[in-house]
């Protein structure tokens, strides 16, 4: 199958292609390689796949009336794998890549992410997110690509208090603009789905994590600060809870995803009032680790990981945050036999060695 990846450069979206390419998949990624945060960890991650891009600058915003596609990458490691430096905001260049390569599926990856950061640049959420989902969705529409999955995010809960979090909980409420597009991508992939027959598949996302994390994700920002004998800020004075989900895991629920594009469902329907989708082959699902563990119980298993105890800053919640999330993926489980396995520990062990790897050799 050959099957386009967005954001090959990020976390999941690295982890994901590397999993395909494994078992014989033809992957084609793309990434802008922003500068949101260190490069340098995206070029690493790139590298893994035989992608050399050292030394490339992030790309610009891109033009309107843009036409030129740029030469793929080849990976040196992957005779399967190719990597095009480009942003889905580009709308001619992505119509291009759609024409170009002959996608047989989309798995979309890619986005501006952070919560916080939504609030400092709401700008670059709109293009990326929302502008960039749209070139995708037409992409798959003049191009006849039927089987899309796309990740949306547990954020788009936002006040609901009701848990654990359902599908067919009401998502009205964000309290983010991060969580806002997140939504948007949901009811434009219904609308597409509705009207052009695309097999539109969603996941929400719960936290992730693992080797090769985000640097402003909690793993790498305790890690980083316990080792550099610097204080941890520990928000809602640690009265949180987080469903941490491990990246294998993760990544296996997503292969199930592509591997079963959506088709309509009259029970799946009736589970769900809201969404009138009995001709449509539209699907959400929750993927995470149905288990959450306070926020302190996590900085308890980092500090065993590095045998070090972490001096705690203490202080109130933040705006766009929410003090819990917890995933029922009785779906993923129904539907594929989904089940996330990862204890704790032995993610967060990983995690250490691989830090204590990269950034030794990085640094």
């Amino acid at each position: 199958m050959k099957i386009l990846v967005t954001g090959t450069a990020g976390f999941i979206g690295f982890h994901l292609a590397k999993k395909l390419l494994d078992r014989g998949d033809t992957v084609v990624g793309i990434d802008n390689i922003n500068d949101y945060y260190d490069v340098n960890l995206k070029y690493g991650r790139l590298k893994e796949l035989g992608i050399n891009v050292l030394g490339c600058a992030p790309l610009a915003a891109p033009s309107l009336g843009s036409v030129a596609l740029a030469s793929p990458i080849n990976s040196t490691k992957y005779k399967t794998h190719k990597f095009y430096k480009l942003d889905l905001a580009d709308k001619d260049a992505m119509d291009q890549l759609f024409k170009t390569e002959k996608f047989d599926a989309v798995m979309n990856l890619a986005a501006q992410a952070g919560v916080r950061y939504s609030l400092e640049n709401p700008h670059a959420y709109i293009q990326s997110n929302v502008v960039g989902f749209l070139n995708i969705l037409e992409g798959c529409r003049n191009y006849g690509v039927k089987n899309l999955s796309y990740a949306s995010s547990s954020s788009v809960y936002g006040l609901n208090e009701s848990q654990p979090f359902k599908t067919t909980d009401t998502t009205e409420h964000q309290v983010s603009l991060y969580a806002a597009t997140k939504k948007s991508n949901e009811m434009m992939a219904h609308t597409y789905a509705h009207l052009y027959g695309i097999q539109t598949t969603g996941l929400r996302f719960f936290t992730v994590y693992g080797p090769w994390g985000r640097p402003d994700m909690a793993p790498m920002l305790f890690t980083d600060a316990i080792l550099n004998d610097r204080a941890i800020k520990v928000f809602n004075n640690g009265k949180m809870s987080r469903d941490f989900t491990y990246i294998d895991d993760i990544v296996d629920g997503i292969i199930k995803v592509i591997d079963n594009p959506a088709k309509p469902n009259a029970e799946w329907d009736a589970k769900n009032p809201a969404i009138d989708s009995s001709s449509t082959a539209y699907r959400l699902y929750n993927i995470g680790n149905n288990a959450p563990l306070p926020l302190m119980t996590f900085i308890e298993t980092i500090e065993d990981a590095l045998g070090k105890k972490a001096e705690k800053n203490f202080m109130p919640m933040q705006d766009g945050d929410v003090v819990s999330t917890y995933a029922d993926v009785s779906g993923l489980m129904n539907d594929f036999g989904y089940k996330p396995d990862t204890e704790l520990a032995d993610g967060i062990r990983e995690f250490v060695k691989w830090y204590r790897e990269f950034y030794g050799e990085n640094k």
